[in-house]
């Protein structure tokens, strides 16, 4: 039976890895992005090398007319969306002193606000049929790994996680929602402008001893939106190699 998963943010890092994993495992696609086409269009032809459907949607996730026009223009494409990944995020690194309300504020519309209006959106659908999965991807920011210069982004993944429990609770029975907390992950956008030491110190805090992969995280979240993951809702499952242990 076919199945569709609309994954935001997926055009590079995690969501790029997530979207191509889908359609793996068999999963046509809608994915959405930012700014750059180019690199959307690269995990379109990834995916239909694969034998897969894939629709590619321009999309400011804190834009809710946009958010809308992506969606219904899945739904009479595909038919239905099984299956949302809330993926897209952003992150403005700066010291608190200089730090503008307006970034705060660009970073919670899109990581915060963004996830409600694609959840709304896509949760309205689910609901007609009865039946559907939402992943939504947070980090171990917001919960215990604090970085100076990102707690605007650190606040956004706290809500994030507040938000799973409360959608859960309102797409009961029908909709299982989950969200998934990356620790510290080797994609090539987070670790660009991180120096070798840096790197190494964040490894050493692991159990592991390793930065995690973006396949990892694909992993986990193709797992949740399984029926292996029936039984699994309202959850907030920690992915980094038990970092927190360090703290």
């Amino acid at each position: 039976m076919r199945r569709i998963v609309f994954i935001t943010g997926a055009s590079r890092g995690i969501g790029r890895t997530t979207a191509i994993e889908f359609a793996r495992n068999g999963y046509d696609v809608a994915l959405t992005y930012f700014e750059n086409e180019a690199l959307a269009n690269e995990v379109k032809a990834e995916i239909e090398k694969l034998k897969r459907k894939c629709a590619v949607f321009q999309c400011d996730i804190a834009c809710e007319q946009q958010v809308k026009d992506a969606v219904y223009q899945t739904i009479k494409q595909f038919g239905q969306i099984d299956v949302l990944v809330n993926n897209a995020s952003i992150a403005i690194d700066t010291l608190f002193r200089d730090k503008s309300i307006d970034d705060f504020k660009r970073v919670l519309d899109v990581n915060l606000v963004g996830t409600f209006i694609v959840s709304k959106t896509v949760g309205e659908f689910m609901l007609e049929k009865k039946c559907g999965k939402i992943i939504n991807i947070a980090s171990t920011n917001g919960i215990n790994t604090y970085y100076p210069m990102c707690f605007d982004y650190d606040a956004s993944k706290a809500g994030i996680i507040s938000l799973t429990h409360n959608l859960a609770m309102q797409f009961a029975p029908y909709i299982n929602v989950n969200a998934v907390a990356p620790g510290f992950i080797a994609t090539q956008s987070e670790t660009k402008d991180m120096s070798e030491d840096f790197i190494k110190s964040e490894e050493e805090k692991i159990f592991l001893h390793r930065a995690g992969a973006e396949q990892d995280v694909a992993n986990l979240v193709l797992f949740l939106a399984s029926n292996k993951a029936d039984f699994i809702n309202n959850e907030v499952i920690r992915i980094d190699g038990g970092m927190y242990g360090a703290f």
